[in-house]
């Protein structure tokens, strides 16, 4: 059985591997992230929500900004979804900006403001899964709990050699099992534990080329003693990448231009955006028979498919009926102030309206 098969693996390496990781994070791991400045759970979660499916490089100037416009959960909670999505766009994935709104909400509401400190009590917050709870809790709280995202689900299948596809629900609670076992007896050292994992997850156990040689759980690791450690973990089923194709009407009567916002589920889920059409014929019969410019033809790489947007710009004298119904005129001036995707952005900045 899996699980017993790890777990039997993982009791041979404890506690060793718990020291030699803390040892080797207060030497040579990561000591210059902002949200690492302090214990504070609210700076800790919004970095947990901001780094799921994004890189730190990516995430670190939207971070400080976010923190500067909403400096606590307070702040956060009281600020309008318009509000907080327009400080997350281009981050992608809104679900999270939504989720994190709520989850603001609901602690200024249910908890006065303050984050609960077990792991058991944070996952019972919107948006908040297992391994973000256990983030918090051990990070702020020093509680014996095991974080379990992508990264270290990656250093514990080589380190334990899980030949299982670690995407299945079975394997991901045998490696759950199995990281329970590795956590360190002490409660103390939790928060440079679980930097430590996030370390070497991002530094060394990288998904191609690990630096097996700088490694500091080498002499222990079952996936390097293979002679394959690239082989762990396991290749799930690759899923097949769809395209997708729409026009994209720039519509433009004087100094205002037509958006449209985003349904509450879906990609760009209550951002604002151009109307999305399914052919240039469908963006003439809009702009009621106008002359339309093409634009050079966007790419725009989502998790499981390639869109294609094709931007088509035309002007109207006169504020046309056909537009009232699911959107609005705004000025340009008013553009910074809504929450737009990030390839929207990138058309309004190469072009002078």
């Amino acid at each position: 059985m899996l699980t017993t098969l790890l777990a039997t693996r993982a009791r041979a390496l404890a506690p060793l591997f718990a020291r030699d990781l803390v040892v080797w994070q207060r030497h040579q791991g990561r000591h210059d992230l902002p949200w690492q400045r302090d214990r504070d759970p609210y700076r800790v979660w919004l970095s947990e929500i901001m780094l799921q499916q994004t890189q730190v490089s990516t995430v670190l100037g939207y971070f400080e900004r976010f923190l500067h416009r909403f400096p606590d959960v307070h702040g956060l909670a009281a600020a309008s979804l318009d509000e907080v999505l327009a400080q997350w766009a281009g981050l992608g994935y809104y679900r999270r900006a939504r989720f994190l709104h709520q989850c603001a909400q609901a602690v200024v509401r249910d908890h006065g403001g303050v984050f609960p400190r077990q792991a058991a009590q944070l996952v019972t917050l919107p948006g908040i899964g297992p391994s973000t709870a256990a983030a918090i809790a051990s990070f702020c709280f020093e509680e014996r709990v095991s974080i379990m995202d992508g990264n270290v689900r990656r250093v514990l299948s080589r380190l334990l050699a899980c030949e299982a596809d670690p995407a299945t629900t079975a394997t991901q609670r045998a490696l759950e099992t199995a990281a329970a076992v590795l956590l360190p007896l002490h409660a103390d050292v939790m928060p440079t534990y679980t930097q430590g994992l996030m370390d070497l997850g991002a530094t060394l156990c990288t998904p191609r080329d690990p630096a097996c040689g700088r490694c500091p759980m080498a002499a222990s690791c079952h996936g390097l003693q293979s002679g394959e450690p690239q082989r762990y973990p396991a290749k799930g089923r690759r899923l097949v990448r769809q395209r997708r194709e729409n026009w994209w009407l720039w519509a433009q009567c004087g100094d205002q231009i037509w958006l449209e916002q985003r349904p509450d589920q879906g990609v760009w889920a209550g951002l604002w955006t151009l109307p999305l059409l399914d052919s240039a014929a469908a963006c003439q019969e809009h702009l009621g028979g106008g002359s339309m410019q093409a634009l050079p033809v966007i790419q725009h790489a989502l998790t499981h498919f390639d869109w294609f947007l094709h931007p088509v710009k035309g002007s109207i004298a006169t504020a046309s009926p056909r537009f009232r119904s699911q959107g609005r005129w705004v000025p340009f001036t008013a553009l910074a102030g809504l929450a737009l995707p990030a390839p929207l952005q990138k058309l309004l900045k190469s072009i002078n309206p």
